[in-house]
C-alpha cells in the first residue's frame, strides 16, 4: 500500500470508529439449557426469541432494538444465582426466566436488588412473588391454584379410594403436593402415604415398594418430568396399577418419551393450552410459516415479553420499578389472553384443567 493510500484510508477508518453504537435494550433469558429440564428450558427460550424477532420487526422498542441475551442456569439454584450475576452485569432490562421456582426465587432477589424486571413464564411456587421489591411477575398460575384442581378431580373420580401423595423435596414439587394435600384434606380425603423421593436417582424400587404396600388407588406425585416418568415406569414394572397424577411440567413431549408405554393415562393439571386460542393464531402461523412446532411453554415465554414490552411502551422506559407500576395497571393483550397482575406480581386469573395423556399426546378431561 502507498502513503497516499494510506493517508486516504486512515481517516476513513478513525471515521467509522467514531461512529456511536446503534442503540439497543437487552433482554436477558435464563433456563435450564442443558440437563434433564432442557427440552422445556428450549421451549422458553423459542418463545422469548420469537417474540423480540416479532417486536424488532415492528420496529422495535422506544426506537431501539431488542437483543436477546441467553445464559444457561442448569436447573441448578446455585448456578442460577452465577447466571443472574452475570445477566446484570451485562446490563439487561429485564429478564425472562427462570424455569423452576427453586432457581427463580434466589435469582430474582439478585436482580431486585439491582432494579431489573423478572418475569418467569413457569415458577409456580407462591414465594415466588411478593419479593424483589416487588419487581417479579409471572404469566403461569400458581400451586395453590392447580393444587386444588388435582384435589377436586381425585375426590370426585376416586371416592373413598387409597391416596399416595408424593414430592421430590424441591420448592416447586413440595409446593404442588402440599397444596394438593390440604385441598383433599379439605375435601375429607385423608391420604394414605405422604413421602417424598430424592430427584435424579435411577432406582425407586423401595419407595415403589411402599407404594404398593399402602394398596394406592391413586398416587400423585409433586416435581418434575423427567423424575415422573422414571418412577412410573418403576411403579408399573412391579406391577402397580394405581392411576398416576401430577403437576404442569408434564405438558411436554419428553414426559412420554421417558416413560414410554407406562406413562399412558397419566393426569395432570395445565392451564388450558394456549395454542388453542383465537389470540395466538397469528403467532402460531407464524411458527408454521417457519416449520417450527412450539411446545406447551412457548407462549407463555412468548406472552412474558409481550406484557413487559406493553408496559414499557406505556412508561416511555424501561426503568423496573416504573415498569413494575405499569404491569400492575389495567390488563395486557397477549398470546395467552388478556392478562393482569396482582399487588404481588400474580395473574389475577388463572385457568388450571386436568389433562390425560392418551394415545401419544394430552387432551382436556372432564
Amino acid at each position: 500500500m502507498t502513503f497516499r493510500s494510506v493517508a486516504f484510508v486512515l481517516p476513513l477508518l478513525l471515521g467509522v470508529a467514531t461512529l456511536p453504537a446503534a442503540a439497543e435494550i437487552k433482554v436477558g433469558f435464563a433456563a435450564p439449557l442443558t440437563g434433564p429440564l432442557a427440552a422445556v428450558g428450549d421451549q422458553l427460550r423459542q418463545g422469548t426469541s420469537q417474540a423480540i424477532a416479532d417486536l424488532n420487526a415492528k420496529g422495535g422498542l422506544l426506537g431501539e432494538k431488542l437483543v436477546l441475551v441467553a445464559e444457561d442456569d442448569g436447573g441448578v439454584p446455585t448456578q442460577a444465582v452465577a447466571v443472574a450475576n452475570k445477566l446484570v452485569i451485562q446490563n439487561v432490562s429485564v429478564v425472562i426466566g427462570h424455569l423452576q421456582s427453586g432457581t427463580t426465587i434466589p435469582a430474582a432477589k439478585v436482580y431486585g436488588d439491582e432494579g431489573i424486571i423478572t418475569i418467569t413464564p413457569t415458577a409456580t411456587s407462591p414465594e415466588v412473588t411478593g419479593q424483589a421489591g416487588g419487581l417479579i411477575f409471572r404469566t403461569c398460575g400458581r400451586d395453590d391454584q392447580q393444587g386444588p384442581v388435582a384435589a377436586a378431580y381425585i375426590a370426585r373420580h376416586f371416592k373413598d379410594k387409597r391416596v399416595v401423595l408424593l414430592h421430590d423435596q424441591a420448592t416447586y414439587g413440595k409446593g404442588q403436593a402440599d397444596a394438593t394435600k390440604a385441598a383433599l384434606n379439605g375435601l375429607g380425603v385423608q391420604e394414605v402415604l405422604y413421602t417424598s423421593l430424592t430427584s435424579g436417582e435411577r432406582d425407586y424400587t423401595a419407595l415403589v415398594t411402599r407404594v404398593k404396600a399402602a394398596q394406592a388407588d391413586v398416587v400423585y406425585f409433586g416435581g418434575y418430568y423427567s423424575d415422573a416418568a422414571q418412577f412410573v415406569r418403576q411403579m408399573r414394572a412391579a406391577g402397580v396399577t394405581a392411576a398416576f397424577v401430577s403437576g404442569d411440567t408434564l405438558a411436554s413431549d419428553d414426559y412420554l418419551a421417558l416413560s414410554g408405554p407406562a406413562g399412558e393415562g397419566t393426569l395432570m393439571t395445565f392451564s388450558a393450552d394456549a395454542r388453542t386460542l383465537p389470540s395466538a393464531r397469528a403467532v402460531l402461523d407464524g411458527f408454521a410459516a417457519r416449520k417450527q412446532e412450539p411446545g406447551a411453554y412457548t407462549l407463555y415465554a412468548y406472552a412474558a415479553v409481550q406484557v413487559w414490552a406493553q408496559a414499557v411502551a406505556k412508561v416511555g422506559v424501561t426503568q423496573g420499578e416504573k415498569v413494575a407500576e405499569a404491569l400492575r395497571e389495567g390488563a395486557h393483550e397477549t398470546v395467552i389472553g388478556r392478562l393482569s397482575f396482582d399487588a404481588r406480581g400474580d395473574r389475577t386469573s388463572t385457568d388450571y384443567v386436568m389433562y390425560q395423556w392418551k394415545d401419544g399426546k394430552y387432551a382436556p378431561v372432564p
